[in-house]
């Protein structure tokens, strides 16, 4: 069982700032729907279209804000070391959750005379943004994983691909950015050839941290 190393907010809090947002959004998107404000009690049909996009822009935080979903968690090795990476089962969970925007909106459009200009901004927000933020990179780094143990380093970075024996390695650089975040590791060779490992490649952000703690505590002699 991995172990969850970056937990989210307090259930509490989450699901009161879903309820907020979902309320909110509520509320306004009754400028999707082609009936004056002062005519939305005498359409009762009206507040099921507001409750169905309210739902389809919480389904869209829920696919942006997977660590209430999925919370993220390190996996153990059988040879003592950790596996990094996106969980498999997340993302096609992430996906089938994310299809009920697209059918919401479909619903909606062929079923309540809409104001097209509003409609299209409200579905390409909930549509579009889940895609962009999340779906396509987890899809483009689907079998990307970073292997971890005492003795190797393993990784997959598309078609980048090796393992490494640390008795086979003369130093290790941490190279982190502006920020000074861990963003890629440098391995130099006994033989003088260097390998870089891109972390910001591979959509390992969430683990960073975990990732650079257990390379400065195990790996402390090769580090430079």
């Amino acid at each position: 069982m991995g172990k969850i190393i970056r937990p989210t907010y307090p259930l509490e809090f989450s699901i009161g700032l879903l309820l907020l947002i979902f309320v909110l959004s509520f509320f306004l998107s009754y400028q999707i729907f082609d009936v004056p404000q002062h005519d939305l009690p005498e359409d009762a049909s009206i507040y099921f279209g507001m409750f169905l996009v309210s739902s389809a822009v919480i389904i869209m935080l829920l696919v942006l804000w997977e660590e209430f979903l999925f919370p993220v968690k390190v996996k153990p090795t059988v040879d003592g070391g950790v596996m990094f990476r996106n969980h498999r089962k997340k993302l096609i969970k992430q996906i089938l959750i994310y299809c009920a925007i697209p059918v919401i909106f479909g619903f909606i459009y062929f079923e309540y005379k809409i104001n097209h200009v509003r409609f299209i901004i409200w579905a390409a927000i909930c549509v579009i943004t889940p895609v962009a933020g999340k779906l396509i990179s987890g899809i483009n780094n689907y079998n990307d994983f970073l292997k971890l143990t005492n003795d190797t380093i393993e990784f997959k970075n598309n078609e980048k691909v090796g393992i490494f024996e640390l008795k086979n390695l003369h130093r290790i650089v941490l190279v982190k950015d502006d920020r000074n975040v861990l963003h890629k590791i440098q391995l130099v060779k006994t033989d003088g050839k260097e390998v870089i490992i891109d972390l910001d490649e591979m959509e390992l952000e969430a683990f960073i941290d975990s990732i650079g703690k257990f390379i400065t505590h195990h790996y402390k002699d090769l580090l430079k």
